[in-house]
């Protein structure tokens, strides 16, 4: 779900060009869930293999972890661990997603494809078997993954602030909440996307703390107030009433949290101060980034002897991307 900023919010275009021989931090959940999410039957039926296997997120993983390595992107995948125990958003979620399944079912009953469509797609879950497949297929693609202690965007979010990476790829704005100086919007998604009954164009962007800060004349320890207003996965739905233009107003009057809260109606099992602490201070691990070569036949007994896929397409991929390489290698040597 993610914290809602968008009106508050908003970041420059940018290419994958301009990610080029730069780490990438991904929010790995974020994606598998895109991808487990999209990539369907027309019916909403995920793909799978001749063992009733769900693959919808190996094709997604695979074919855009690929597009990114082509363009010279590094990308590193953050995989999420435990949530605090105050995450309340977990069973709301998983609500949504029963509902969701039965409206599925009975779609389909219906032969209502359209609407079948639409109801799989919100019942979309990440099991512990498409996580592990993730990191299987990440290994013999030679792509670094790092499992968080926690969240994986604070853990994301840390990446950059040391250094080691150089934005975050993820579709919700908490990792700005946790901290990140950089955040990249649809990253590898450009073209039109159907919203509602109409299409509308969508591009990568790049969000800049700093400059969003400055825009909303806010400081960090505020923009983390105008969120627990609005609303996070600790709070869903936020203070009622408070809509992310009233939220910042409120926090630029009141400045601090004790002075912002005492003026609200409160009505969360969680206490401010403890979102608050979560966001400033969330559990990180130590990591070690460490990028290989692909390895072509761990690849193929994978994807193509394991889960079925076409050994052809998988083995074109590989081969492009072997010459994008060698391209990028000249193009490094120029460079320098």
């Amino acid at each position: 779900m993610g914290i809602q900023l968008t009106q508050l919010v908003s970041g420059d275009a940018v290419g994958l060009e301009d990610m080029f021989d730069k780490v990438i931090a991904i929010d790995a959940f974020n994606w598998i869930y895109q991808f487990l999410s999209i990539i369907r039957q027309p019916d909403g039926t995920p793909l799978k293999d001749s063992k009733d296997r769900v693959t919808s997120h190996l094709t997604g993983l695979y074919y855009r972890t690929i597009k990114l390595l082509e363009a010279g992107v590094r990308p590193v995948y953050v995989f999420d661990g435990k949530p605090p125990e105050f995450k309340t958003v977990l069973a709301h979620r998983r609500d949504v997603r029963a509902e969701a399944l039965r409206e599925w079912k009975e779609a389909l009953e219906k032969k209502d494809y359209v609407a079948a469509s639409k109801h799989a797609k919100r019942s979309t879950t990440i099991t512990e078997d498409y996580i592990n497949d993730s990191k299987l297929l990440l290994d013999a693609m030679g792509i670094p993954y790092i499992q968080a202690p926690s969240e994986g965007e604070a853990m994301c979010a840390h990446l950059v602030k040391q250094k080691d990476a150089y934005c975050v790829a993820s579709q919700d704005y908490d990792t700005l909440l946790f901290g990140a100086q950089r955040l990249v919007r649809n990253l590898s998604i450009t073209g039109k996307k159907k919203r509602g009954s109409e299409y509308i164009m969508v591009n990568p962007e790049m969000l800049v703390l700093d400059s969003i800060l400055k825009k909303l004349e806010i400081s960090h320890d505020e923009l983390i107030l105008v969120g627990i207003l609005i609303g996070t996965d600790f709070n869903p739905g936020g203070v009622p009433g408070y809509g992310p233009k009233k939220a910042l107003e409120l926090v630029r009057e009141k400045k601090t949290l004790k002075r912002v809260f005492e003026s609200v109606i409160w009505d969360f099992s969680v206490t401010p101060e403890q979102i608050f602490e979560f966001f400033s201070k969330p559990p990180v691990t130590d990591y070690k980034i460490v990028f290989g070569e692909p390895n072509e036949e761990a690849v193929k007994r994978f994807m193509c002897d394991e889960h079925d896929f076409s050994e052809e397409r998988i083995e074109n991929a590989l081969k492009r991307l072997k010459e994008k390489k060698g391209e990028q290698r000249s193009l490094s040597r120029w460079i320098k």
